[in-house]
């Protein structure tokens, strides 16, 4: 009975604190200016980023290291591999769906086309870099 008459008393002084309890309305209220936020928090959030910011960028002028003739041999490579891969695609997925295999070289690239066992596989290679792709495209 005891134990009986502290559990009621305990919910009764329960239920007399709950009627003082009274909860607020939670607003968000945004810090930065572009999502309606202080106009005059732009400047602290721009220097606390640039105070967070590690990477340091090497500034040259790219222009004053290269010279006209370097300018049109990559824009010549450029011009030459978008044809190739043009005509490679229009081979591959055009009417008659047949690529030509081989060895191409063009510049500081070299492009085997072989076909394999999953579909079409493209190794290109660069030779200035040494650096190596394979591009496999699978049969329909």
């Amino acid at each position: 009975m005891k134990i009986s008459r502290f559990v009621i008393v305990v919910c009764i002084s329960f239920l007399f604190m709950s009627g003082n309890l009274v909860g607020g309305e939670m607003v968000y209220k945004p810090i930065n200016p572009s999502f309606g936020g202080n106009s005059f928090n732009g400047s602290w959030l721009l220097s606390s980023a640039q105070a967070q910011n590690n990477i340091t960028e090497k500034i040259t002028d790219s222009r004053l290291e290269r010279n006209e003739l370097d300018d049109f041999k990559e824009n010549l490579n450029r011009q030459i591999l978008s044809r190739l891969s043009r005509e490679l695609i229009a081979n591959i997925f055009g009417e008659d769906s047949f690529a030509e295999e081989g060895r191409f070289e063009l510049g500081d690239f070299i492009i085997d086309v072989l076909p394999g066992t999953d579909g079409l596989n493209i190794n290109i290679i660069d030779v200035a870099n040494a650096g190596e792709t394979n591009i496999v495209i699978p049969y329909y």
